[in-house]
């Protein structure tokens, strides 16, 4: 196999193989991004079970989150190696097992290690989701098929709200977990039954990267751990020296994928300017969303008197937007090119979670203090997220597509992690002050703040570093190239 499919060989979308293959990518990635955002409505009943303050509910993010993001470019190169649909398959398996694991837990100690179990499987599946999109799709069908994707997996993240708020008000908070068990099963049964296998023969000659995976592992422990113990205890003794570690590791980490022959992050990736603006885009992005959608829900229930489903309901027009939205924003951005959507999706969607601020004790009435802000919000991630998965696939070698897809969700992964580990402690968020509502309410306030500046910041990066032609037509256009010139007889 090599690393992607022959031209001849490869999947149309609008056969039952290539919808069979799609809806395999959109079940297992849908499943992540639905568990990874329908436990912010659980957290609130999580934290009241066990009597857990704010950092162990922050853990209860980050555990996951941390081993996605620190295992997810180790993921992207087994893939490589391997085979990316056994190593998609695998995880798709250890994740449903993490699952249950989860829905099980006795203790909010136990359901963190699970948690990062479940963060392990994340890691192996996550990266294989766009990868087989790229290496199966024929090239005039992957921006149309990315854009499904996009809107399907965005609208599983946005669904995560209003289902997990119907069972943990209804059933249980553990369900939040049981609930990706059937999805796993379906992922699984079309996998072997659509997907085609693609692997890399370059990177499958050279060894695995076990230096790289423990110093970027240890780099953001680090971090997370040094940031989380910070807004509990301040920014003194072991957790500024846990930052600062973190930090160094990450520098190290650097230097030494610089040096290797077969590192698990090739650096010459980085010499292409539309993939590092692409993931500079996607680390302001996630980064803010995963903030946001933590705090808000929370919000709602704290200083807005919402319970769980009502919560889960208030973030209704962002799932309508993303479904309907996506798959057209991907296919506009390779006739308008990827620049435009881009740089105004992030301007958008910073105005609309400012908006959404105007919550508090008293001004929660949902038309009027919540409803124009989550709009707001969801036309400027609909407008921004398909054009930015296609791009920065567009954007890496066709030999390089796991490892690129596993880059840019470790930097989507990273983004979340940090931004839910450092912003509310700026924010002054610390310790038992999430239950009490004026404390809630200020908090929000000011993360909001920080969240639209950051986008901001992404969306210059954007106008600095994104071609105004999309990648995906470049690649057409090169295979209509190679397939004129096959055709010309022999001199």
């Amino acid at each position: 196999m090599t690393a992607s499919l022959p031209g001849r060989d490869r999947l149309a979308i609008d056969t039952v193989t290539g919808r069979g293959a799609l809806a395999t990518t959109i079940l297992a990635s849908g499943m992540v991004f639905l568990d990874s955002t329908i436990v912010n409505v659980a957290t609130r009943r999580i934290g009241i079970e066990f009597d857990s303050s704010f950092s162990s509910l922050q853990w209860v993010l980050n555990g996951y989150t941390l081993a996605l993001a620190a295992l997810i470019l180790l993921g992207g190169s087994l893939g490589d190696r391997f085979g990316r649909r056994k190593i998609y398959l695998i995880g798709i398996a250890w994740f449903a097992a993490a699952s249950l694991l989860c829905a099980i837990a006795p203790s909010v100690g136990i359901l963190i290690a699970a948690r990062v179990l479940q963060g392990i499987g994340g890691a192996l599946l996550t990266p294989g989701s766009l990868a087989l999109i790229q290496a199966s799709f024929r090239a005039e069908d992957t921006a149309r098929a990315v854009g499904i994707w996009s809107g399907m997996s965005g609208v599983a993240t946005a669904v995560g709200p209003l289902l997990g708020g119907y069972l943990v008000q209804h059933v249980s908070w553990r369900w939040a977990f049981a609930i990706n068990l059937p999805f796993a099963v379906a992922a699984i049964y079309l996998g072997l039954r659509f997907v085609p296998e693609s692997r890399s023969e370059e990177h499958r000659a050279g060894r695995l990267d076990l230096v790289g995976t423990l110093l970027i592992s240890l780099a953001l422990a680090g971090l997370t751990y040094g940031t989380t113990r910070a807004g509990d205890n301040g920014w003194g003794g072991e957790p500024i020296i846990l930052t600062v570690i973190g930090a160094a590791l990450l520098i190290v980490f650097v230097f030494v994928e610089s040096r290797l022959s077969n590192p698990m992050l090739p650096l010459t990736l980085f010499t292409n300017r539309v993939f590092n603006g692409s993931n500079i885009m996607t680390f302001m992005t996630y980064g803010s969303l995963s903030a946001v959608l933590f705090l808000f829900v929370l919000l709602l229930q704290v200083a807005g008197g919402y319970g769980p489903l009502a919560a889960g309901l208030a973030t209704l027009p962002l799932t309508i937007l993303l479904l309907f939205g996506s798959p057209r924003a991907g296919a506009l951005s390779v006739k308008l090119g990827p620049r435009l959507p881009m740089s105004i999706g992030p301007l958008l969607a910073a105005a609309g979670i400012v908006l959404t601020a105007r919550v508090d004790q008293q001004r929660h009435n949902y038309l009027v203090d919540v409803l124009p802000g989550i709009a707001l919000f969801g036309i400027g991630m609909t407008t921004l997220v398909a054009p930015l998965v296609s791009t920065v696939m567009g954007a890496a070698p066709a030999d390089e597509v796991g490892i690129a897809s596993g880059v840019n969700n470790a930097v989507a992964r990273s983004a979340g992690l940090l931004a839910i580990a450092i912003i509310p402690p700026l924010a002054g968020l610390t310790g038992e002050k999430y239950r009490v509502a004026s404390d809630m309410v200020h908090s929000y306030r000011i993360s909001v703040v920080i969240c639209a500046v950051i986008l901001i910041i992404g969306s210059i990066a954007v106008v600095l570093t994104i071609p105004s032609r999309h990648p995906a037509l470049e690649e057409s256009s090169d295979d209509a190239r190679d397939r004129t010139s096959d055709s010309r007889p022999n001199p």
